[in-house]
């Protein structure tokens, strides 16, 4: 059974004697998901239907063909997986509250169960769903391990703090996850297929950020890279994750961010592959510090703005605001790779190409952004733009949380204050220099063609 901890309502509203109607939003896949397994179990208590409703915005915060491609083929999978099943998948178009809305109306719908998401967009979408609907709704956080609202009831100074809390909380929640079975009660409307290439070219996605070919999504492709990294890459982890010509890291975020790879699977299966080193160390940031983001943006609106900073980086940033800056590039410069910084543009370009960064080079990145532009404000909102445009887990909480700790102080300490940073942690050429081979990998990704 789902351990009710994970389960929040979102209304006071009589759950009443119809289709169950789960609301996929965050966690694509069939498996491994708790929302969806949480809303079976309503619907055989009930004796119901059950149905999957995805709704899709046709223009979400900036995203593109890259980000669009991978998600509807994912879904292609939820979608034959879920007939399988006897559960039918339902794809709405237009604004996701009113989208829903109309069809649980329509439908005559008993219960909707939604992901937990804590991004302000979702919030939006299912907060003001709930409190418009006559039917209950009901959030399950199926993407934390230890369910996010239970962790901590308020926003986490940093790591050092949550840690203890979850590592309380851990053993708990890491167990095996229970599957969805064969549905018996049917559904009696008409489910219409959806052709995910037709769909793309529908859409008012940006054209000009290409698909990657070489990432395979949806379930299918995230259980390949579960297993190529368990097999091939985690012994080493721990030594080999900084450096961005190791392939030490464990790929997984595109899949996690779209929900079609489960974490506590995934710290399911890496936990019982031994108490080493790399696992621990793997475990840290899957655990600690992803669901620390989730901690972030939940209970702070601003995570995508100055807001976010502590009063003492807040202090720090404002008394050198008006530094003189050696280079101040344009949005333009810096999305074309143009700087005079052969490893910031190397990294740019590595984005640009595969949809992917390395998280060591992803905090140079951002603090060279901030180094940049004329201001803290300017610099948040083009890093911003630069990873939610060309990252395939771009608009997720990592992302979000890993800008503001680079150029916000958010999660870390007051350091020695310099010039533009202030007491913000200072990263540089030549410290990477001293992490890796820092001219082969500008030399690789300066060949490589975009």
């Amino acid at each position: 059974m789902t351990d009710k901890r994970r389960v929040h309502n979102l209304n006071s509203a009589e759950i009443s004697k119809g289709t169950i109607i789960y609301w996929m939003s965050r966690e694509q896949r069939i498996g491994d998901n708790w929302g969806l397994y949480y809303a079976q179990q309503m619907a055989l208590e009930s004796k119901v239907p059950l149905l999957v409703v995805f709704t899709l915005a046709d223009s979400f915060i900036g995203a593109t063909r890259r980000h669009y491609g991978f998600m509807l083929r994912g879904l292609m999978q939820v979608e034959e997986r879920a007939a399988k099943l006897n559960i039918p998948f339902i794809l709405l178009r237009g604004e996701p509250t009113h989208s829903i809305l109309r069809f649980i109306e329509k439908e005559e719908a008993g219960c909707v169960v939604c992901d937990f998401d804590p991004l302000r967009i979702k919030r939006h979408w299912f907060d003001n769903a709930a409190k418009e609907a006559r039917v209950r709704f009901i959030e399950v956080d199926g993407h934390n391990i230890v369910p996010c609202r239970i962790t901590s009831p308020k926003r986490e100074y940093g790591a050092y703090t949550l840690r203890p809390k979850l590592n309380r909380l851990l053993p708990e929640f890491l167990y095996d996850i229970p599957q969805i079975i064969r549905h018996p009660f049917l559904w009696h409307g008409v489910a219409e297929a959806f052709d995910a290439e037709l769909l793309i070219r529908e859409l008012k996605a940006d054209e000009r950020v290409g698909e990657v070919e070489a990432v395979f999504s949806g379930e299918a492709g995230a259980s390949a890279a579960l297993a190529d990294f368990i097999e091939n890459r985690l012994n080493g982890y721990s030594v080999g994750r900084n450096d961005p010509l190791a392939d030490g890291q464990s790929g997984l975020s595109p899949w996690l961010h779209f929900g079609q790879l489960s974490a506590q699977r995934v710290a399911y299966s890496v936990a019982h592959m031994g108490d080493t080193q790399d696992v621990a160390a793997f475990l840290e940031e899957l655990v600690v510090r992803r669901e620390l983001s989730d901690n972030f943006c939940l209970h702070c609106s601003g995570y995508d703005s100055i807001e976010a900073a502590p009063d003492w980086a807040r202090r720090t940033l404002e008394k050198h605001r008006h530094d003189p800056r050696r280079f101040c590039y344009s949005r333009v410069e810096f999305e074309k790779a143009e700087t005079d910084d052969p490893l910031w543009n190397s990294a740019q370009r590595e984005m640009l190409i595969t949809g992917k960064m390395h998280g060591y080079l992803r905090m140079y990145w951002s603090k060279k952004i901030l180094e940049w532009t004329e201001s803290p404000e300017e610099a948040i909102e083009t890093a911003i733009y630069l990873n939610d445009r060309y990252s395939i887990d771009g608009r997720d909480p990592n992302g979000y949380a890993g800008i503001a700790w680079s150029i916000c102080g958010v999660h870390d300490r007051a350091w020695g204050e310099r010039p533009i940073f202030g007491s913000i942690r200072y990263m540089s050429y030549d410290g990477c220099k001293k992490k890796f081979d820092l001219n082969r990998y500008c030399q690789i990704w300066k060949q490589a063609v975009l």
